[in-house]
């Protein structure tokens, strides 16, 4: 008997697709109990009016709600930082005489809060559907979920994050911009709740001498 014919014979009820919510309820459990996030950062963004991939890497730092930096070692000395109030992005590797600051908003989605923005209020935010098993190496089993925005004004149209069972933190998330070009960022070696103290010096930028400020 083929596959097809085995599925075909399957218990209708056996099939029904696994309900995403409980998980995306216990990933925001598991990010509100934490205070502070580190890890290792690999960044693919795949543009078709590009063509080849852009593979970066780097550290990761958070403090939610609003503290976060992306400290990049390739290309290195690239960042991105959000200071509470403000938004940094200064890439010396492409446009070494100007760094870009955004207002982070009070409120909303659209902040520095990465993983957060994924999980917090999820039910009013998005329409969710499980996906199915994986596993990152090393971190072993996760809950693939894929989500589509509810608000149209979003700088993504779709996201399909990966939550770990081993503690309900999100590790990957492949992100479709509005653009139609495609972020990967997965975090490695993630450390959290005591295991980690983030130094305040990494959510500081301060602009290099000669560099113009450029308002958003």
């Amino acid at each position: 008997m083929g596959v097809a014919m085995l599925l075909a014979a399957y218990p209708s009820n056996r099939l029904t697709a696994q309900d995403p919510w409980p998980i995306l309820d216990g990933a925001n459990v598991a990010y509100q109990s934490v205070s502070a996030f580190a890890a290792d950062f690999v960044q693919v963004v795949m543009n078709p009016l590009v063509g080849e991939p852009d593979t970066t890497w780097g550290k990761l730092y958070q403090r939610p709600p609003n503290l976060f930096a992306m400290r990049f070692t390739r290309p290195k000395g690239d960042r991105i930082v959000a200071d509470g109030r403000s938004l940094w992005l200064y890439t010396p590797s492409t446009t070494p005489d100007q760094v870009i600051r955004t207002p982070i908003p009070e409120l909303g989605t659209t902040g520095p809060n990465l993983i957060g923005q994924f999980v917090d209020h999820a039910r009013e935010r998005y329409r969710a559907r499980y996906v199915r098993v994986d596993t990152l190496a090393p971190d072993g089993v996760a809950d693939v979920i894929a989500l589509d925005p509810k608000d149209p004004n979003l700088p993504y149209r779709a996201a399909v994050i990966w939550i770990a069972r081993s503690d309900s933190l999100v590790r990957r998330m492949d992100i479709t911009e509005v653009s139609g070009q495609q972020r990967v960022v997965i975090l490695r070696a993630l450390r959290a709740r005591g295991e980690v103290e983030v130094p305040a010096r990494e959510f500081k930028f301060s602009v290099p001498r000669g560099v113009q400020v450029i308002d958003q």
